[in-house]
């Protein structure tokens, strides 16, 4: 069964607001909202992770020049 729950909508300012109720309290300060049809979906911001935004980059083209081995065995020689 899908809880549900009946809420009041604002104004504040040129914004239109709802307070979410405590059972429905999301676990940040941040949301994702999108529509589908005429529906709006709310839903909590993934955490972040290194994973996830390596994921995210783009690919680089560029070469990257010859790096010189300065290890201390290399200096030695």
């Amino acid at each position: 069964m899908v809880a549900e729950r009946r809420v009041k909508l604002f104004k504040n300012g040129r914004n239109q607001s709802v307070r979410i109720p405590r059972e429905f309290e999301l676990p940040s300060n941040e949301a994702i909202i999108r529509k589908e049809g005429s529906r709006l979906v709310l839903e909590p911001v993934p955490p972040r992770s290194l994973l996830g935004l390596l994921a995210g980059l783009e690919p680089i083209e560029e070469l990257f020049p010859p790096i010189e081995d300065t290890s201390a065995e290399a200096l030695d020689s």
